[in-house]
């Protein structure tokens, strides 16, 4: 069994013996993701590696915040408060994230590494930086960033 796995069910243990039901419930939900994300491997008995298991987690943080989102346009200010308390929850148990500076610093080297030119190089630049970036950094945040480093394609007319 995964550290990180091992460790969720030991928080869920104790979050029971103390009634937490925030805690409870979140991490409940976020166990039966993880196992979803076994069964959908198609082998059996696979188990989730900790690497799988951030990534599972960050799907559910996204989740969470695209929530979050829907429920402050539709005034659901109690719907807000719930899913801001379980992102809470579940980012206690992500890697910490990297500054918007440190990610800058990652853009410009794989650019250059790449030899990026263009946007139409975003492709070459995203597919040098998410396995160095996968789980410490958001992904739509770092492709963000790389079009903001490479200039658009125009067409000539």
């Amino acid at each position: 069994m995964s550290k990180l796995l091992e460790k969720i069910q030991n928080d869920l243990k104790e979050a029971l013996r103390n009634k937490d039901e925030a805690v409870v419930s979140t991490l409940r939900l976020l166990i039966a993701a993880i196992k979803n994300f076994e069964i959908s491997k198609g082998e059996a008995g696979y188990k989730a590696s900790d690497e799988e298991i951030v990534g599972v987690i960050q799907k559910e943080a996204k989740q969470r915040k695209e929530s979050m989102e829907a429920y402050k346009a539709g005034n659901r200010q109690d719907l807000v408060g719930r899913e801001t308390k379980e992102l809470e929850i579940l980012e206690n148990y992500l890697p910490e994230q990297m500054t918007e500076d440190e990610i800058r610093s990652f853009v410009s080297q794989a650019i250059a590494k790449v030899g990026a030119t263009s946007g139409a190089d975003i492709g070459r630049v995203m597919g040098e930086l998410s396995p160095q970036l996968k789980g410490r950094a958001d992904l739509s945040l770092v492709s963000k960033i790389v079009r903001g480093h490479l200039p658009r394609n125009l067409r000539q007319v």
